[in-house]
């Protein structure tokens, strides 16, 4: 299986960098042969800072892990015309499981990445490979970075070290800083087929295609969310739930219960995650700081300061958890919104969410496309006032009301 078969519906985007690929081995064949140390990124169609963008789910950190692996490629077949990134050889399947010395694959589960990460990453990179073809740096949440991290990143992708290769990720390029974007050769990813979607997982993950083809068109094409969907059962719990939510804004009471609910949803899904991390976080470094078993017993001298920190990320982490999880509460609600419209206008596009199709015509026969247009503008506007740092409770509430009012 190549490096290239987890990208799914991006044909245009893995030619370019399996081409790039092909130019990156040619060039650290040449300088291996000829005894040089140093590599210059930059011939043919190979280049030392990329950029991938597109929307949530579309795929972007697949295509960088996949490209690092192409260039970590150490496939026999390379010497008789084979294409790099082959998926087998030691070099691809370290970099895919995330192993590999010379590749640093970086996300956050924080709000932001800071100056200090930042820092290392830069220290990181100058580094020639210890043992791999190049040092790869992918940045998986290059949208995060604050605008202090971002000009300590600069310097680095504008003065690359000879072996390295810089991927980031953003959403789009207005999430970048211009500095950045404009040294990086720019990949524009698309939101996948539904029917590929659906085929990767029945393939891949081994779930039942008719249940794959439904998650597939409930999430329209977010490989992540789809594969969530199909394999946690709280998923598709909490999912239903929100689509049940149009139908219970029919008076300020229901409207103010509705928004609490979503809220404490959210705050719960943030609770589990806390619980399945924190406690383990929390046991490892209490260890490596040497305190006894048990989380009643003393820490030694001079070591709370490591420990308030840890509890600091962690806070910071539920905070970002709780704020993904509503943002997925409102994407799912929106798409109720846009099947509903899609019914009003009597549209040939299909239906995301065909296992509400009575909600659907309910709520689609009470009113018109104005309305419906009006209510999706509130949820827009409800994320937005999130991402501001609008109280939560207080920006939800608003948007149960205007969904009410229509």
């Amino acid at each position: 299986m190549a490096v290239w078969d987890d990208v799914v519906g991006q044909d245009r985007v893995t030619e370019q960098l399996s081409a790039a690929a092909r130019d990156a081995d040619a060039l650290v064949t040449a300088a291996e042969s000829l005894s040089v140390d140093a590599v210059a990124a930059g011939g043919g169609s190979m280049t030392h800072a990329w950029l991938f963008t597109g929307p949530p789910g579309s795929g972007r950190a697949s295509a960088a892990r996949a490209f690092a692996a192409a260039l970590q490629c150490v496939s026999p077949d390379r010497a008789v015309g084979g294409a790099p990134g082959c998926g087998f050889c030691d070099g691809c399947h370290t970099t895919l499981v995330g192993t590999h010395a010379d590749v640093e694959i970086v996300r956050t589960d924080q709000l932001s990445i800071g100056v200090k990460e930042t820092r290392e990453l830069v220290r990181r990179a100058q580094l020639s490979p210890a043992g791999g073809r190049w040092q790869v740096i992918v940045l998986e949440d290059a949208d995060r970075l604050t605008e202090g991290a971002g000009n300590v990143l600069l310097k680095a992708v504008e003065e690359p070290a000879p072996r390295t290769v810089w991927l980031l990720c953003a959403p789009s390029l207005e999430d970048v800083l211009p500095t950045i974007r404009s040294r990086c050769r720019l990949l524009t990813l698309r939101t996948p087929p539904v029917a590929a979607v659906a085929e990767i997982l029945a393939r891949r993950d081994g779930i039942e295609p008719e249940l794959a083809g439904r998650v597939a068109r409930a999430t329209q094409g977010h490989i992540g969310r789809a594969r969530r969907l199909a394999t946690d059962e709280r998923a598709r719990a909490r999912r239903a739930a929100v689509l049940k939510l149009p139908l219970r804004v029919d008076d300020v009471g229901g409207c103010l219960k509705a928004a609490q609910e979503l809220i404490d949803a959210a705050a719960e899904d943030a609770k589990q995650v806390a619980e399945e991390v924190d406690t383990k976080e929390t046991e490892e470094l209490r260890a490596a700081l040497g305190a006894a078993a048990g989380t009643g017993s003393r820490l030694p001298r001079g070591t709370a300061g490591a420990m308030k920190e840890l509890q600091d990320r962690q806070k910071r982490r539920s905070t970002r958890t709780q704020r993904d999880s509503l943002d997925l509460a409102l994407v799912d609600l929106t798409g109720f919104y846009r099947d509903v419209l899609a019914m009003q206008l009597r549209s040939r596009v299909e239906i995301a969410n065909a296992d509400m199709q009575d909600a659907l015509e309910r709520v689609a026969s009470a009113s018109g496309p104005e309305r419906t247009l009006r209510r999706i503008e509130a949820i827009i506007d409800c994320r937005r006032a999130l991402d501001r740092n609008v109280a939560p409770l207080l920006a939800v509430e608003a948007m149960t009301m205007a969904l009410r009012a229509g």
